[in-house]
C-alpha cells in the first residue's frame, strides 16, 4: 500500500443539556463551552441539546474566529437541538426527522416536543469530501420497563438507512451524538453492523478519560445516581463513529473525554461528558486482491451478513412488540371514546325529555348538566386525538417492520450466494460406483 497523503481531523461531541430556565447554570455553562472550544480549536464540533437558537447564535459569535462555518438544524416545537461548527467549509446540509419520538402526553419527558432528528453536513477536508452527521435519539428513562425501546429501535433503523443512502460517494463519514444506547444495545449493533461505522473508543490505542469510556457518570454533580441504576459508575451512551472508503483509511490516534469536573470551575460543562477524537486520514491506492485473500474476504463477509440477519430479525421482533402495544392503546382509546359518546347521547336524550313531554321539568340541575356535557366533549376530543396519534404510530411501526422484512429476505438471499466454505486439504469422495481419479491436485 503506497500512502500518498495524510490529514488529521479533531472531532468534538457534547450533549450540552441546554434547556433554558430549566437546566442548571445554563448561561454560565454555554460561556464555558465557548471558551473551551476557542482554545482547543477542534476541526469539527457536534453539539446536541442546544434547544435555544439564541444560545446557538451566542456560540456562533464567540467561535467566529476559530470556526468560520456553522449550521443550526431546526425541527419540532422547540427545535432539534443539533448544531455543527467547522473549520472546513460546509457546502450542503440536510435534516431528517425521525418518524417516531415518544408520546406527546409524556410531557415530563419532553422528547416528543424536541423533534429528534439526524442532521447531515457535507464538508471539504482538503481534497476529500466528508459527510458529517450529528444526532440525538430518544432517551431511556427506565431500563427494566423501557416503553420507548421500539421507538429507539426504529430511530436506529432510520438512522442507518439515512447514513447508508446519503453517504454514497463520500471519502469520509463521521457520526457523533447522544445515541442513548449502550454499546451492546440492539439499536447500536444495528447501526454499526449495517453502516460499517467504527467506534472511536474501541479503535483507539490512546485513551484519556472516564473509566470504560463512560459519558454519563455518577461523579457528575448534575447527575442523580438513581438515574444510573443499576450501573453504579455510569454508562456510555455518547459516541463518535467513523469510516472511510476503499481509497481512504481512517485511524483514531487518540480519544479523550472530560471527567466530570472542569479545572478552576464550580461545575462541569454539562450532565454528559464531552468527547474528543483525533482521526488520521490516509489516502492510498487499493492493492490488487489475490485469490486466497478474496476467499478469506468472502468468508468474512458471509459471517457479517449472517450476523446482520440475526440483528435485523431481533429488531423486527422488538418492533412487533411495539406494534402490539400501539394496537392495544388504540383499542383502549376507541373504547373510551365510545363510552364518552354513549354518555353524551344519553345526556342529549335526557335533555330532550322536557321537549317531548310538555310541561315536564329538567330532571338534572342545569350546572351539572353542562359540566357533564363538557366532560363528554373533552373525552371525545382527547380520545380522538389519541386515536389519530396511535394510528400514526402504527403506520410508522408497520412501515419499519415491512422494511426490515424485505431487508432480511435480501440478506438471506445474499447469504445463499456466498460459496460454502470447505475445510482445507479435504478430498471429496468420488460418486458411488466410480473409481478414484489418478490425478492428485496436490501433485
Amino acid at each position: 500500500m503506497a500512502t500518498t497523503d495524510s490529514v488529521r481531523v479533531r472531532v468534538f461531541s457534547l450533549n450540552c443539556w441546554g434547556i433554558r430556565y430549566l437546566s442548571k447554570h445554563c448561561h454560565q455553562r454555554y460561556a464555558m463551552i465557548g471558551d473551551m472550544l476557542c482554545k482547543e480549536e477542534h476541526d469539527i464540533v457536534l453539539l446536541q441539546e442546544v434547544w435555544s437558537e439564541k444560545d446557538y447564535l451566542s456560540l456562533k459569535k464567540k467561535l467566529a474566529s476559530s470556526h468560520l462555518y456553522s449550521h443550526y438544524f431546526k425541527s419540532g416545537v422547540i427545535g432539534s437541538g443539533l448544531a455543527i461548527f467547522s473549520k472546513h467549509r460546509i457546502h450542503d446540509t440536510f435534516l431528517y426527522r425521525y418518524s417516531l419520538n415518544g408520546y406527546p402526553y409524556m410531557a415530563h419527558h419532553g422528547d416528543w416536543f424536541g423533534g429528534k432528528a439526524v442532521g447531515m453536513a457535507v464538508l471539504s477536508i482538503g481534497s476529500l469530501t466528508a459527510k458529517v452527521y450529528v444526532t440525538h435519539l430518544h432517551a431511556e428513562y427506565c431500563r427494566e420497563k423501557d416503553s420507548y425501546l421500539p421507538h429507539r429501535v426504529v430511530q436506529a433503523w432510520e438512522l442507518q438507512q439515512f447514513v447508508r443512502h446519503t453517504s454514497a460517494g463520500a471519502d469520509v463519514v463521521i457520526l457523533g451524538g447522544d445515541l442513548n444506547m449502550h454499546p451492546q444495545d440492539l439499536g447500536n449493533r444495528l447501526l454499526r453492523s449495517y453502516t460499517g461505522l467504527r467506534d472511536s473508543y474501541l479503535e483507539t490505542d490512546t485513551f484519556d478519560g472516564c473509566e470504560d469510556g463512560l459519558t454519563l457518570i455518577a461523579d457528575n454533580p448534575f447527575i442523580s445516581k438513581k438515574e444510573l441504576v443499576p450501573f453504579e459508575k455510569g454508562i456510555r451512551i455518547d459516541y463518535i463513529l467513523f469510516k472511510g472508503c476503499p481509497q481512504i483509511d481512517i485511524f483514531c490516534d487518540s480519544m479523550s473525554t472530560t471527567k466530570g469536573s472542569v479545572p478552576d470551575q464550580l461545575f462541569p460543562y454539562s450532565d454528559h461528558e464531552a468527547l474528543t477524537a483525533e482521526l488520521r486520514l490516509e489516502s492510498h491506492t487499493p492493492p490488487e486482491t489475490g485469490r486466497d485473500k478474496l476467499s478469506k474476504n468472502q468468508d468474512s463477509a458471509a459471517g457479517k451478513v449472517a450476523e446482520l440477519v440475526d440483528i435485523v430479525t431481533e429488531a423486527r421482533t422488538e418492533v412487533k412488540v411495539g406494534l402490539h402495544c400501539a394496537e392495544s392503546m388504540r383499542y383502549t382509546a376507541t373504547r373510551t371514546g365510545a363510552m364518552g359518546l354513549a354518555l353524551l347521547f344519553l345526556e342529549l336524550a335526557i335533555a330532550a325529555v322536557p321537549w317531548l313531554a310538555l310541561g315536564a321539568e329538567q330532571p338534572f340541575p342545569r350546572t351539572s348538566f353542562y359540566l357533564l356535557a363538557a366532560l363528554c366533549c373533552a373525552i371525545l376530543l382527547t380520545t380522538s386525538l389519541l386515536y389519530v396519534f396511535y394510528t400514526m404510530e402504527l403506520k410508522s411501526l408497520q412501515g419499519a417492520e415491512d422494511q426490515m422484512r424485505l431487508a432480511v429476505g435480501s440478506l438471506q438471499e445474499k447469504l445463499r450466494g456466498f460459496p460454502v466454505a470447505q475445510p482445507p486439504n479435504v478430498q471429496q469422495k468420488p460418486p458411488e460406483g466410480q473409481e478414484p481419479s489418478a490425478f492428485d491436485p496436490e501433485e
